[in-house]
């Protein structure tokens, strides 16, 4: 689903966010991204959806060489991917429905089909009776199951999550990290950067630890492994 080789991102001020990596996620695999604040997480995150461009190297998404692609193509490979935020990144002026909706409405989807998808989406992370309400009606877990049935309302092969637990407080993580696992168990790859050393530890998926913009973990069943 994710190959990487040889990736370097530099930045204009010279800085190496990331430098030669190499790796492989499959289809349906569940990976956790770890390690300290300013390792390169983000950026190898970012890369996977073209929000950054990578310097040199090859990175395939389920067979496309995204690192060729013209500005003008990324919006349409994003439509094939789901990605998810720790601050939601929903239109405060859509409701429930309507933000969800919005993600198969720039394809040109069919209404009545638009509509049974949400719905579809919403009852599975529990929101179908909200679907009416405004994001600043509803609490910080409502508003990330939110911004995750957003993610999955276009059936994509992979949905990547950039530390989605990071604002919630823990038994809201939970709820949510149960969600992921559902949609998980459904075939869907799921790629998150997170620093929930507790989430990482009980929920044993693989582990690909970054530092100083280098893997120097790739494990299996994996655990947090840091002390910060």
């Amino acid at each position: 689903m994710i190959e990487m080789k040889n990736v370097v991102k530099k930045y204009p001020n010279g800085v190496a966010a990331v430098k030669g990596l190499n790796i492989e996620i499959k289809q349906g695999e569940f990976v956790y991204i770890v390690g300290p604040s300013g390792a390169g997480k983000s950026t190898f995150i970012k890369m996977m959806y073209r929000e950054e461009q990578a310097t040199s190297g090859e990175i395939k998404v389920d067979g496309t060489n995204i690192t060729a692609l013209k500005s003008k193509e990324i919006p349409y490979l994003r439509r094939t991917m789901g990605v998810v935020f720790q601050d939601f990144k929903l239109l405060p002026r859509k409701n429930v429905f309507e933000n969800v909706a919005f993600a198969l409405e720039v394809i040109e989807q069919d209404k009545e089909d638009i509509r049974k998808r949400v719905m579809e989406v919403l009852k599975l992370v529990g929101l179908q009776k909200k679907a009416r309400m405004f994001p600043d009606e509803l609490s910080g877990g409502e508003q990330q199951r939110v911004a995750i049935a957003r993610s999955i309302v276009n059936k994509p092969k992979v949905v990547i999550a950039d530390e989605p637990t990071g604002n919630l407080d823990p038994e809201t993580s939970w709820d949510i990290m149960r969600l992921f696992d559902e949609i998980n168990s459904g075939g869907t790859t799921i790629i998150m950067a997170t620093h929930n050393r507790e989430i990482v530890n009980t929920m044993r998926k693989r582990v690909i630890a970054i530092e100083n913009g280098q893997i120097v973990r790739d494990e299996r069943g994996g655990d947090y492994g840091y002390e910060f």
